[in-house]
């Protein structure tokens, strides 16, 4: 079948590959302009264009589609039978999703109606969830709110999974579901079928403040938020006047309220017993930081201005952290 094609990122680039692959006719690809980044604050195209570009594919780049009735037109003339977007991080209008006949297919990481919007597997590593999942749907005006079209089994979640890595997961789950859903789709044998809106829950786009640890947090909470904002907007503290980004790390099995010497000999007994969130307590080359609910290891971060490193070297070059106070006074 025809199709036109919306995507920006590297797991988009694989769904349009999967299509390309199963012998549909890509007419058209849709993705985010080219953005300057790095220190040269040169130009870098989406991975979906560079994909595209390389499979001979016609690329476009708008800047949004407010009152863009050439943009339209050029959708129009192309007769495409289906949209497909994966990804593209931007919304349609509701004049584009009236265009292809059979619609504007969407491939959203998680179990549809939980999570809708924009940060389905963020969400999904905060809370805490065992396991999630991908949803093939059709869009309307809503925000992820049209009809099914097809489910993956629940994809279990270990506990330890970090939100770039989930991403792909998923997406690489959604790009294998694409081919046959389009061919459901196409000859009735996948039948839209609504969400249950009593059932829904959303999610809002993240801002970098989100990032900010408060230390009175569980050290539970903590570690979610390390793994579900990696890579962005990063969790990250000061000390001593400079930010400090908290990269990686490790709950510590029994140093809550209630531990024993038994269960960490490695602990005094007061620390054990919990003391100041976000007090730095240094044992045995392990950099420790006080949270709501007892300690938390640092086993990776990053000084203002320097590279990541492991705790064990960033302690052997400031050992001074020993008894500060992160997101406060030294």
């Amino acid at each position: 079948m025809r199709i036109i094609f919306f995507g920006s990122p590297r797991e988009a680039a694989d769904s349009l590959g999967a299509l390309i692959s199963a012998g549909h006719d890509v007419v058209a690809v849709y993705t985010r302009p080219d953005r300057r980044a790095g220190r040269g604050r040169e130009k870098s195209q989406t991975p979906v264009k560079v994909f595209a570009e390389k499979q001979g594919l016609p690329v476009f780049t708008p800047a949004g589609f407010r009152n863009s009735a050439q943009e339209l037109d050029r959708m129009a003339d192309a007769n495409a039978d289906v949209f497909v977007v994966v990804a593209y991080g931007r919304i349609l209008p509701a004049d584009i999703l009236k265009v292809p006949p059979m619609g504007v297919v969407n491939v959203h990481p998680s179990l549809l109606p939980m999570y809708r919007g924009p940060s389905p597997v963020v969400m999904a590593i905060l809370d805490g969830q065992t396991h999630t999942g991908v949803t093939v749907m059709l869009l309307d005006e809503g925000m992820d709110t049209g009809p099914v079209l097809a489910q993956s089994p629940p994809v279990r979640l270990t506990g330890r999974e970090r939100a770039a890595e989930l991403q792909a997961r998923l997406f690489k789950e959604g790009a294998a579901m694409l081919p046959a859903v389009l061919t459901g789709l196409q000859d009735g044998t996948v039948v839209p079928t609504p969400q249950d809106d009593s059932k829904a829950t959303v999610t809002r786009l993240l801002d970098r403040s989100d990032g900010e640890i408060d230390w009175s947090l569980s050290g539970e909470q903590i570690d979610r938020m390390v793994r579900a904002y990696d890579p962005w907007p990063g969790t990250f503290t000061s000390w001593n006047g400079k930010g400090l980004k908290i990269l990686d790390v490790e709950l510590l099995s029994g140093a809550g309220i209630g531990a024993t010497t038994e269960s960490r000999p490695d602990l005094d007994s007061d620390y054990r017993l919990g003391h100041d969130p976000g007090k730095v307590v240094v044992r045995g080359g392990k950099l420790l930081i006080g949270t709501g609910t007892g300690p938390l290891e640092i086993t990776r971060l990053q000084l203002e201005g320097r590279q990541g490193v492991a705790a064990d070297e960033f302690l052997r070059g400031r050992p001074d952290i020993g008894g500060a106070t992160l997101g406060g006074q030294s």
